[in-house]
This record gives structure tokens, C-alpha cells and sequence, in this order.
């Protein structure tokens, strides 16, 4: 069980729209290796962990991703939420306004919507801590 505080651990105050760097931004909330597939792989994970304390740290690494997940979901909305119509057009957000308007919703920045298959829970420690590093760029 988890105790959310009503607060982003980093606050983020961004006062200028810049709607370029919101669409590179937004796979770090929704795409193949960004912080929706994060927690999401370490929560799922933890079940088939052998070793208590290593469930209880991928328990503790997805809740941190999920945080993650809270302040890249704010910097995309500050960076978009007061577009203009021609701002959503010339940058290449029509076609995500028509679906979700300058809602934050989960997606890669070429567009392509977060699905469960961007992560893999195999249940075996080994295989699962390193798909967990390949998805986090570390070099083994």
C-alpha cells in the first residue's frame, strides 16, 4: 500500500509554452522505456522475485518511477497547456488534440500509445533484472 503525498517531490514551474520540446518530452511518460513502462515493470516483477528484500526494492523502484511518471506528466502539461490553435497545428499536435485535447495521455514522441508489450515480466530474476537495465540504458 502506498501513502501519496499531494505534492511533486521536484516541483516544476514552467511559465512559457514550447510545444517542440513537450513532444520529445512525452515519451518519457508514455513511450517504450519511459516511466509508465518503468513502474510498471518493476511492480509486475517483484511477485516472482526469490528474495524478499529484492521484491521489496523493485517495490520501492516502481513507486519512485511512478513519481517520475507524476513530474513528467507535469512538464508536459506546462509546456502545452495554454496552446493556441495555431500552435497545435504548426507543431504537430492536431492530431493528438482531436483525441485527447491537451490532456496528458501516454505515448511515445513519434505518436504511438503506450501498450503492456513495451515491457516484459518473464518470472525469472535473472532475465527480469536485465530486461530492467536494458530498458533503463545501463551497460552491463
Amino acid at each position: 500500500m502506498w501513502s501519496y503525498e499531494k505534492r511533486l517531490q521536484y516541483p516544476v514551474n514552467i511559465t512559457t509554452c514550447n510545444p517542440k520540446i513537450a513532444k520529445v518530452i512525452i515519451t518519457q511518460y508514455g513511450g517504450p522505456d519511459g516511466e509508465m513502462s518503468a513502474s510498471l515493470r518493476y511492480l509486475s516483477q517483484k511477485f516472482a522475485m526469490t528474495d524478499n528484500r529484492v521484491s521489496g526494492l523493485l517495490n520501492d523502484i516502481g513507486t519512485e518511477e511512478l513519481g517520475h511518471l507524476e513530474i513528467v506528466g507535469a512538464i508536459v502539461h506546462q509546456l502545452t497547456r495554454n496552446l493556441s490553435p495555431e500552435e497545435i497545428e504548426k507543431y504537430g499536435f492536431a492530431d493528438y488534440y482531436v483525441d485527447h485535447t491537451l490532456g496528458i495521455w501516454p505515448q511515445a514522441a513519434a505518436g504511438f500509445p503506450w501498450v503492456a508489450a513495451a515491457i516484459q515480466s518473464k518470472g525469472d530474476p535473472i532475465t527480469d533484472l536485465h530486461e530492467d537495465m536494458a530498458a533503463d540504458g545501463t551497460i552491463i
